[in-house]
């Protein structure tokens, strides 16, 4: 999990360093400092308000102890393991088996689970998916997120600056013919390829968070086996036709355990989650140093 966190603050530095270089490019402070803010009032607003936002696009409904007795009774126990608050909980009417957790702080935590998983899984499996779930929360995950997608807002604002700057003439003009083609060259590489490096960093982000979010609930539940079960059988799922036609929102196809709009080839660029196989054989290698084994009873 460690090597996850290193992972995400160098790429949280490459963004950053990004942005500065993209300032650099427009060459006046002013543009680049009310963007920059601009940018960070709209993806904090966002962030601030992450958990109501994501669970209305989903179609999540907050659902009581009468409603899922057996739902409540497992995350209770694995929030207690994980010594966090116990989150809300929630069911999507869905035949696509997934879940997520949303919330900004532990406080203010979140899990979602469609009945297509609650269906599809077993027990073991289903308590694996919320410990992996539980993890994100623990691990602030959402919060990482924002960050990273504050910082991505901000070098797309920076690009579309420019971009209007060039097209009105507004940026830097030269009298040498050498110099003005070399900047206009330079202008347009930096509008297409700065936000298309900022994406694949914030793909990247969220990839490893995965990675730590897959060893962090096979500590909570203490096995990692579940987890791995679960894994497969969703992706399994994900292949099939019944897939292809589920609706699924993309504004938050990214927060699922499985992203079900991820795809392979070049597309597989900008995929939120690592290859499942990956993360399957990572918590598989896990299992030796696991010994402590709960009983179902326990959840």
């Amino acid at each position: 999990m460690q090597s996850s966190t290193v992972k995400t603050t160098v790429l949280l530095a490459a963004l950053t360093g990004l942005l500065v270089l993209i300032g650099s490019a427009i060459g006046g402070t002013g543009g680049m400092i009310i963007a920059f803010i601009f940018a960070i009032v709209m993806n904090m607003g966002a962030w601030w308000f992450s958990d109501s936002i994501a669970l209305r696009f989903s179609g999540a409904r907050e659902v009581s102890r009468e409603e899922a007795p057996e739902l409540h009774r497992m995350v209770e126990v694995l929030a207690e393991r994980a010594q966090l608050p116990k989150p809300r909980v929630c069911v999507i009417d869905s035949p696509m088996p997934n879940a997520f957790a949303t919330g900004r702080t532990p406080e203010k935590g979140a899990v979602a689970v469609t009945t297509g998983i609650m269906n599809m899984l077993n027990r073991d499996e289903l308590a694996g998916v919320m410990a992996h779930e539980l993890a994100h929360i623990k691990n602030r995950d959402t919060l990482l997120s924002s960050v990273a997608a504050t910082i991505a807002g901000a070098i797309g604002m920076l690009a579309d600056m420019l971009m209007w700057g060039m097209i009105f003439g507004g940026l830097g003009g030269s009298n040498d013919d050498d110099d003005g083609v070399a900047g206009i060259a330079g202008g347009i590489l930096t509008i297409i390829l700065a936000p298309i490096i900022a994406l694949l960093i914030q793909m990247a982000i969220s990839r490893a968070r995965e990675f730590g979010a897959d060893e962090g609930g096979a500590r909570i539940l203490g096995d990692p086996e579940p987890l791995a079960r679960a894994l497969e059988k969703l992706e399994g799922w994900s292949h099939n036709p019944m897939a292809a036609r589920t609706h699924v929102n993309p504004g938050t196809a990214h927060l699922y355990i499985v992203n079900p709009l991820a795809g392979g080839g070049l597309i597989g660029l900008f995929r939120t989650h690592p290859p499942t196989a990956d993360r399957v054989a990572r918590l598989r290698a896990l299992a030796p140093a696991l010994s402590f084994r709960p009983s179902r009873a326990q959840y």
